[in-house]
């Protein structure tokens, strides 16, 4: 219906609309006898009709008014008809209505059982909410019951486990015999005394004062036994020839637990054992190294004595009375000073101790520090095996002091009657060197027992070499010059030996720290037989035979430095000086031979013609005999001095690095000498007797080649 009034009110223009709408018309506006709309008040709308009917807009409206009545009319008349057949719809739908209205009161009804079916749920579910509620708190009690109770079970197991002793273990610690399974029982044991040990509290039930007292008796016949048995292997290790590490590594460590059940419960017992081991292996070792020390002591070769110093007289030039003592062969005599092969020992510090009895069979001998190291390889084997066993079967590394005690004193004795009689510089460096290396190794095994013997072993060695190096110094020192000097310009046996002591302490001084202390020490010694070389060159008569002899000295010096293969430091740089400022000095004593005028108008007339303000001329008279004389003369010359370098240096290579400087510097002198002739007035008369430069360089070459 709603559709058609639409449809009714589309088929109206706006004008039409406009007319219909009651608001705007003057005439009867009321529809029908619809006595039900709202009273509109019309007072006064006559007057203004009439005030208004003038305007033309006014009186088209008022024109219009029976059409639209008309349209009210019409419009009001198919709404009826709209109602009606409305009414009609609704009338033939009823049964329809009837039949939905019945539905919807059987729908309400189920609807009515379901809430109550629901309610009911509800009212259910909370009760079951209830219930579940009750057994979730029986749940939690039951599980924190059934939590105490399994621990109260496991403790009572536990204390069941350990107060229990079963006859198996009785029988065992009574009457087994100690082996691996007697072992394991005493695990078990320990187990239950320190069970005791830690609950306190519990001693007061009435199990653990039924059980104490049995324990207590198994504790002490355990610890009976233990003893006993390892009194019995204790005892083992007096027997002679007896292998003490075979011993200590398959015996001893297989029941290391048995010290560890006295320690732990055996306090009675313990410090006995620890004791009786403790002087078991101090004499044994000690009687160990005491004879190894003995065997070494026969294989000694002895090298130096106290008259073997630096500033000594050599012995092999004097005359033997009929009462002199026994001298020691020339072939070891060479090692007094020299390093020589000496120094091997160091590279085998890591092979095994001499076996003496071997040794002596080959009747072989060794310098000292050979034996020094064979006692002290012995001693750092010895030493790491005991530490490590006495760590590992006691659980104690301090124990080893109170072992080895006394097989330290046994070598602190030998080394005591050994380094006061030793006056072998080399070797005392050597055995200082040894002991650097054997603290290498003992710090390579992680084992430091040895530590504070070595640092003890040094203050021995140190103090007694420089004990040794003084009465070296002190040798040079005093040294009796006519005693010791031979009329020969050679290199003197005591600058050999100073030159192969030197060279031997530098050579044992590289890549150590403790250079700069030896460093002072050999200068001190460099200046010392410095001082003695000059004193023994003023026993020449003649200062070129002095000249001479410095020089072969200081070569050979530096000869046996440089033949070690070491860099000889500020003592090969000091002595290369002295070299030079002698060789020097022999050049100008060895010119001055043969060109003695020459050089000194060189020297005076050539230096103040091209110094002075107010020169003197050179005159022809003062050259002409230098000239003649040297054109003579100097063939023969440079020969004479070629046969007197062959002569006088030992060392050809030095003579010829002398010669080639005084050829130099005669031709040096005489190229002054020309150089003033070109001055001189007259002095190409003397074309003839003038030698040019280069026939002497000519000469100067060959004889360079000659060498």
């Amino acid at each position: 219906m709603g559709m058609e009034l639409m449809e009714i009110f589309g088929h109206l223009g706006e004008a039409e609309q406009t007319a219909a709408d009651p608001n705007l018309t003057g005439g009867d506006l009321t529809f029908g006898d619809n006595n039900e709309s709202d009273e509109v008040s019309l007072e006064g709308l006559q007057d203004e009709l009439e005030h208004l009917q003038g305007q033309k807009m006014v009186s088209n409206i008022l024109g219009q008014g029976s059409q639209l009545r008309e349209y009210a009319r019409d419009v009001e008349e198919k709404l009826r008809l709209v109602e009606l057949e409305s009414i009609q719809d609704y009338m033939k739908e009823s049964d329809n209505l009837v039949s939905l209205h019945a539905q919807i009161r059987e729908c309400d009804t189920i609807l009515t059982q379901m809430e109550t079916l629901l309610g009911g749920f509800q009212a259910d579910l909370g009760s079951i909410s209830s219930e579940i509620k009750s057994l979730q708190e029986q749940s939690m009690s039951m599980g924190v019951k059934l939590k105490n109770r399994r621990a109260a079970e496991l403790k009572l197991a536990r204390f069941i486990e350990e107060v229990v002793v079963s006859p198996n273990m009785i029988d065992t610690i009574v009457d087994g015999e100690v082996n691996e399974e007697y072992l394991r029982v005493l695990q078990v044991l320990s187990k239950k005394l320190q069970f005791l040990t830690d609950n306190t509290v519990l001693k007061d039930s009435a199990a653990m004062k039924d059980v104490i007292p049995e324990l207590e008796k198994l504790r002490v016949k355990a610890v009976s036994k233990i003893r006993e048995f390892l009194m019995q292997k204790l005892y083992a290790l007096r027997r002679p020839k007896t292998n003490i590490q075979i011993l200590q590594q398959n015996v001893l460590l297989k029941y290391k637990y048995a010290a560890t059940f006295l320690h732990d419960h055996g306090r009675e017992v313990y410090p006995e054992i620890r004791a009786a081991y403790v002087d078991t292996m101090n004499k044994v070792l000690s009687a160990h190294f005491r004879s190894y020390i003995q065997a070494l002591e026969r294989l000694q070769l002895d090298i130096v004595t106290r008259n073997d110093l630096l500033g000594v007289e050599d012995a092999v030039t004097r005359g033997s009375g009929l009462f002199s003592r026994a001298k020691e062969p020339l072939k070891n005599r060479s090692a007094v000073f020299a390093l020589g092969d000496r120094a091997s020992v160091l590279k085998d510090v890591d092979e095994p101790a001499i076996i003496p009895h071997i040794a002596e069979a080959s009747n072989i001998r060794f310098p000292y520090e050979v034996l020094f190291r064979s006692l002290h390889k012995l001693l750092m084997d010895t030493a790491t095996s005991e530490y490590l066993f006495c760590s590992s079967f006691f659980g104690d590394d301090t124990i080893f002091n109170d072992i080895f005690s006394g097989p330290f004193g046994v070598i602190n004795e030998h080394l005591n009657a050994v380094l006061p009689n030793s006056f072998d510089a080399i070797g005392l460096m050597l055995m200082v060197r040894l002991t650097y290396h054997h603290q290498l190794v003992m710090s390579r095994r992680r084992v430091p027992c040895l530590d504070s013997y070595f640092d003890k072993l040094n203050l021995l060695i140190w103090p007694r070499f420089k004990l040794v190096f003084d009465m070296h110094l002190t040798s040079l020192r005093s040294a009796n010059v006519r005693t010791l000097w031979e009329d020969d310009v050679r290199p003197h046996y005591v600058t050999r030996r100073y030159a192969e002591f030197a060279a031997s302490l530098l050579q044992l001084n590289k890549d150590y720290g403790d250079g700069q202390v030896l460093d002072l020490n050999l200068e001190r010694l460099r200046v010392a037989v410095d001082d003695l070389l000059v004193k023994l060159a003023r026993m020449f008569r003649k200062q070129k035979q002095q000249t001479i002899f410095l020089i072969n000295n200081y070569d050979m010096v530096l000869a046996v430095l440089k033949e070690t293969g070491n860099e000889g430091g500020k003592t090969q740089q000091q002595f290369e000086d002295l070299l030079k400022s002698s060789s020097t000095v022999f050049v100008e004593e060895e010119l001055r031979e043969y060109f003695e005028k020459l050089i000194a108008f060189v020297k005076t007339r050539a230096g103040e013609d091209a110094g002075a303000s107010n020169p003197q001329p050179i005159t022809l008279e003062e050259v002409e005999p230098l000239v003649k004389d040297f054109a003579v003369r100097w063939k023969g010359a440079i020969e004479v001095m070629h046969k007197d370098v062959i002569t006088s240096f030992s060392n050809f290579v030095c003579g010829m690095e002398i010669l080639r400087a005084a050829l130099t510097q005669l031709l040096l002198y005489y190229t002054r000498l020309s150089d003033c002739l070109k001055r001189v007035t007259g002095a190409a008369d003397l074309g003839k007797d003038v030698v040019s430069i280069s026939t002497i360089m000519y000469e100067i070459k060959k004889y360079s080649r000659t060498f």
